[in-house]
């Protein structure tokens, strides 16, 4: 296989697994996206995690809903927060209590009932996502787990599993990162009229 020929594979495999998730997770996505309308409409939180690659999208989806996605757009910026940006936190937690509570404890702290956390893993088999979305259901907090290949056990915890059907890391977080940018549009299309600034 030539480099050539090796480029448009990553872009055919991409734009192939893109069209699955499209055909088989529209609901799904649609309903995510209008949890996170109603809590933020409501004047509720919205609380994301995840490791790695996972955490980029975490603090990507809070950047667009606190600064904006569209520059067409002006509104106030909403109450999203990625609990991967403060590195005070997260290592102070990982010290003190271990690496498994870093997302549980800011849900403890951050969470209430008629929030939403969102926990992102490409194998629904980290242990720290998994703590957090069982938390945060024991807090009362709407859980969806943006997942890949069989969505494991945060697909599992969650209430809401978006599933993106591969066990390929990297063309999964590609999907993850189209679906937190429908969830932005969904967010400021439904709630820029009564935000304007």
């Amino acid at each position: 296989m030539t480099e050539r020929d090796w480029v448009r594979a990553a872009f055919s495999d991409a734009a192939r697994l893109h069209e699955r998730t499209l055909a088989d997770r529209t609901d799904v996505i649609l309903e995510a996206g209008r949890w996170l309308v109603e809590a933020l409409g409501a004047g509720r939180k919205v609380l994301v995690f995840g490791n790695g690659g996972s955490a980029t999208d975490a603090e990507h989806l809070a950047s667009e809903l606190v600064g904006r996605f569209s520059k067409a757009v002006t509104r106030r910026g909403w109450p999203v927060i990625a609990l991967t940006s403060d590195g005070a936190i997260v290592t102070s937690v990982a010290n003190d209590f271990g690496f498994d509570e870093v997302f549980a404890r800011q849900i403890d702290a951050l969470g209430a009932p008629g929030d939403v956390a969102i926990g992102i893993t490409t194998s629904g088999a980290s242990a720290n996502v998994n703590l957090a979305i069982g938390r945060a259901r024991g807090c009362g907090l709407r859980t969806i787990a943006l997942t890949g290949g069989d969505g494991g056990e945060s697909g599992r915890l969650a209430d809401l599993d978006v599933n993106v059907p591969s066990s390929d890391s990297a063309r999964v977080q590609e999907v993850h990162r189209t679906i937190v940018h429908v969830w932005c549009e969904l967010v400021e299309r439904e709630l820029r009229t009564r935000d304007r600034t």
